[in-house]
């Protein structure tokens, strides 16, 4: 068992810091644990001993001669340090330090957790906080925190199987205490704290091993271990809300694609990589929760909508087609099975309308779920329903859980209605694990969050295309990583370079007789916003333009390229940049309104084809490639092979370089690199 599974299950908790004194924090967690019945043994410690609510106090952890699988420690920021070399001395496997001060207050206090991550490691004992709130596991009856939340008398411990971490101790249990109102089973609550040795991601993954565990929701102000996150969703639906969306940083990206590939993008990318969902507050997280207790699975889009009122109907398909999802096409024989019982003023395709004759024919509403649950065509049921009062409540939730017996699909519930009018209506809906949802909106988010946990994990076996190569010179040219590009297969137009005005024709000849003539000046990373390409050249042309293009550099060192003129294809932006995630690969609408259109679509590398096809339909590219206004369609498949050509090629770059390549041109046959940038680590 992972030692961490002990803040939700220990057999025996000790609290160092424990207190007699009504209202002091080293009081709260034996309080709470009488109260909701923890039957572990519990080890108060307080140096002058005696009882604390009628338990034996012991002076010091030493004195204990019994296994302590838990120790909060709940003394003073001063007297944290001694504490945990106790706790590390006594061989306790996992301590809950509360106490704040430490690194989130100054300099001092991040050298004094310095020393308490020390001491745990040296020891292999595991440290959670500083400056947190410890731990709840409803099955075990275990309250290792002082949160207010368990004051309350109303406040019931649940055993259910889903799975609470919060970096944020108040923000952490003000979630719980939410999902309580809703009658979500959440049996596990960690908080995590500064996480100074443990992380939200240590503790995700030791529920991800726990099978008593359903889903897992992440509340974390930092985001840094992917790959464990990945490892994390394999195992558990897992979704993250994960705070902070500032655009800081791009304003010092060196590149086009540094300027759109900002940090909370990278997030977006990282998180879609790994399998997880992320939701953008905390209402979402736990509708993400309550669409995971269904313990089913939705791989497709096909969504029936049943419902008492039309309007309903019309609001839930709108926002089936909002969240990436579909309207099923109801087989024929359903719809006809459905034309037996349903008014000739109800609707018998999808959205299926039973109107409100539910209320004087109670069976209506169950004959019509049990056509509707064996319909093939639909991957999941919406129930959208605005009043219910009385019986209608039982009789319904009783019909959903009898479908949901007859066939393993995600049934959800939309209940736009006043809570008083059926106050119990959650909670009978929960015994059958139908989550219920305020609107047709929320329940057809919440389907989308579960077919996206639902969907297979990429995995990176593919042979590479071609070998990497060796990192650029700072300096690197156009001219040299267009070079680069064309000895790994990367198609690149042909060109020369001149540095004297009387050779600019005949290169123009040599090319093709159409050129694109572009300045050669060190430094200059940006060529279009200076004025520094110009398109379709003649041999007439040239000497003029290559005087203009000279000029830009100010007596400068300067030369032109003239590369052969490509004719106008899809103008595509391929892009790496680093993040503190591992590299990123950015796509997207070319060219030199880039910036100003910015769509593109992120990937933390490595990517497959599959990765680069789905960024390509998550931009306009996939209309651009289509092919527009009589335009021929663009060879995607040529696109797609260049993109991992780089990609291969750059693997063994050294990193912190920043590569922009805008733009590439896709035509109907071969997509080429007509310019490339790069700009080596802290250049």
């Amino acid at each position: 068992m992972n030692k961490l599974a002990n803040l939700w299950s220990a057999k025996s908790v000790a609290i160092i810091g424990a207190t007699e004194r009504v209202g002091a924090m080293g009081r709260l967690p034996i309080e709470y644990l009488l109260r909701h019945g923890y039957q572990g043994q519990i080890f108060p410690v307080n140096p002058k001993g005696g009882t604390i609510l009628g338990i034996t106090a012991f002076t010091s952890i030493s004195e204990i001669k019994k296994p302590i699988d838990l120790a909060l420690i709940m003394v003073p920021s001063n007297s944290v340090e001694a504490a945990v070399s106790d706790c590390a001395s006594a061989g306790i496997p996992v301590v809950t330090v509360m106490a704040s001060g430490f690194a989130e207050a100054d300099e001092a206090g991040a050298l004094a957790q310095e020393k308490l991550v020390a001491i745990a490691k040296n020891s292999g004992m595991r440290l959670v906080g500083p400056n947190c709130i410890g731990s709840v596991g409803g099955a075990a009856k275990l309250t290792a925190t002082f949160s207010p939340v368990f004051s309350s008398d109303s406040t019931a411990l649940s055993a259910g199987s889903l799975a609470l971490v919060s970096q944020s101790g108040a923000l952490g249990y003000g979630t719980y205490s939410l999902g309580l109102d809703r009658d979500l089973p959440i049996g596990v609550v960690v908080t995590t704290g500064n996480e100074a040795e443990v992380s939200a991601m240590d503790i995700a993954t030791a529920l991800s091993e726990d099978k008593e565990v359903t889903g897992i929701l992440i509340y974390t102000e930092g985001l840094t271990e992917i790959a464990q996150l990945r490892e994390i969703a394999a195992k558990k639906p897992t979704a993250i809300l994960k705070a902070g969306r500032s655009q800081a940083g791009a304003e010092a990206a060196a590149s086009h694609t540094g300027a759109l590939a900002t940090g909370d993008r990278v997030v977006d990318a990282a998180i879609k990589a790994s399998g997880a969902v992320r939701v953008n507050n905390v209402e979402e997280l736990l509708d993400a929760g309550a669409v995971f207790t269904t313990g089913t699975k939705l791989t497709g889009k096909r969504v029936a909508i049943i419902t008492t009122s039309g309007g309903s109907g019309i609001l839930g398909t709108d926002a089936l087609e909002a969240c990436g999802l579909e309207l099923a096409e109801l087989e024929p024989k359903t719809i006809a099975a459905l034309d037996e019982f349903i008014p000739s003023y109800g609707n018998s395709t999808n959205p299926v309308d039973v109107t409100a004759a539910v209320i004087s024919s109670p069976e209506l509403f169950e004959k019509c779920m049990s056509i509707l649950v064996n319909d093939m065509n639909v991957d999941a049921i919406i129930a959208a329903f605005c009043v219910l009062v009385g019986d209608d409540v039982e009789r319904i939730a009783n019909a959903l859980g009898a479908a949901g017996k007859t066939r393993s699909l995600p049934i959800v519930v939309a209940r736009t209605g006043a809570q008083s009018l059926a106050p119990l209506a959650a909670k009978k809906l929960a015994q059958f694990n139908i989550p219920v949802y305020p609107t047709p909106e929320r329940a057809a988010r919440a389907l989308e969050l579960l077919r996206i946990v639902s969907m297979p994990i990429p995995k990176y076996s593919r042979k590479p295309l071609v070998l990497t190569t060796a990192t650029p010179n700072a300096g690197a040219s156009e001219v040299e990583l267009k070079n680069l590009w064309q000895s790994v297969g990367v198609p690149v137009p042909e060109s020369l370079v001149v540095s004297k005005k009387s050779e600019v024709s005949a290169a123009v000849i040599k090319v093709g007789g159409r050129a694109v003539l572009k300045a050669v000046i060190p430094g200059l990373l940006h060529k279009s916003d200076a004025g520094g390409v110009v398109l379709d050249i003649s041999t007439e042309q040239a000497p003029e333009v290559f005087d203009r293009l000279i000029s830009i550099a100010k007596g400068g060192e300067a030369s032109v390229l003239v590369e052969r003129f490509v004719p106008k294809g899809v103008e595509v932006l391929v892009g790496i940049t680093p993040s503190p995630l591992g590299r990123v690969l950015t796509i997207g609408v070319g060219g030199v309104l880039t910036e100003v259109i910015n769509d593109t679509s992120l990937r933390l590398l490595p990517v497959s084809s599959d990765d680069v096809n789905a960024m390509i339909d998550e931009t306009c590219l996939a209309k651009l490639f289509a092919g527009v206004r009589g335009a021929k369609a663009a060879d995607r498949a040529a696109f797609i092979e260049l993109v991992l050509r780089i990609t291969d090629a750059t693997s063994g770059w050294d990193d912190g370089f920043e590569l922009d390549i805008n733009p590439v041109t896709v035509l109907s046959d071969g997509a080429w690199v007509l310019d490339s940038a790069y700009v080596a680590a802290n250049n």
